[in-house]
């Protein structure tokens, strides 16, 4: 690949447990990073809100993370960097937690 092409492709990595779904590599390497430091009782009212079921936690998140990949996507001025890893660390760390 030519060395131009290179640097107007961004480098993707897959989710974790999400066969196909392809994010850039510094998204998923800051959530990684992000994950160590991730309170479910303080990050996740923050995130969906209060009351959601732990058992519903993984899917609102998943959601939440394709509208804003959506968004990105889209080149939507109201999507936001760091919000997008928020919700990437604490979807990472639920699917960890209910592996376990």
């Amino acid at each position: 690949m030519p060395a131009a092409a290179a640097l107007t492709r961004p480098a993707t990595e897959s989710t974790p447990n999400t066969p196909g779904t392809r994010r850039p590599r510094l998204l998923i390497t800051a959530a990684r990073h992000g994950m160590d430091d991730y309170r479910r009782q303080r990050d996740l009212p923050r995130l969906i809100g209060p009351g959601i079921p732990k058992a519903d936690v993984t899917e609102v998140l998943a959601a939440l993370e394709e509208r804003m990949e959506t968004a990105r996507r889209a080149n939507d001025p109201g999507w936001s960097c760091l919000r997008h890893v928020e919700v990437l660390i604490a979807l990472l760390s639920e699917r960890a937690l209910r592996a376990e």
